[in-house]
């Protein structure tokens, strides 16, 4: 009987861990490839564990409109890497680099992003090998922003 609770709980913890480890693979972005897009933006998506750029860009060879969603950090490394939930509004020209889906959907890893009066947007983390950006005036661990 000890045996099948101690197995069931072994069950149940892998369960609830494999989840949370499988949130943390860049598998399914070609970080061989880095690709920039120049469109408006439909939406920022101020939300964890990731927060969502989604940009309207038109395709070169038919004209049409294509929705893209770019995966940014969460909210915190987004704050820290300067993005406010009010950054970009919609309607907003954004010209966003991105390591591209490898299964050609319209998405991808933000990289960065310019806005057209010129704010640069970077982005630190384990995600693309840089050390998480200082909180300006902060000592220690940044806090957590309140939304």
């Amino acid at each position: 009987m000890k045996g099948k609770i101690v197995g069931f709980a072994a069950a149940m913890l892998t369960g609830i861990a494999a989840p949370a480890l499988a949130h943390h693979s860049f598998a399914m972005f070609d970080q061989e490839k880095t690709v920039t897009y120049k469109g408006t933006v439909k939406e920022l998506e101020w939300t964890n564990p990731h927060v969502w750029l989604r940009v309207t860009v038109v395709d070169q060879a038919t004209g049409k409109p294509l929705q893209y969603a770019f995966e940014m950090g969460s909210v915190a490394r987004s704050t820290y890497d300067g993005w406010k939930r009010d950054s970009v509004k919609p309607g907003d020209a954004v010209t966003v680099t991105i390591h591209p889906l490898k299964d050609g959907s319209r998405g991808g890893m933000y990289l960065g992003a310019e806005l057209a009066d010129g704010k640069i947007f970077g982005r630190t983390g384990p995600a693309v090998g840089r050390p998480t950006a200082p909180v300006p005036g902060q000592t220690g661990a940044p806090p957590l922003p309140r939304d």
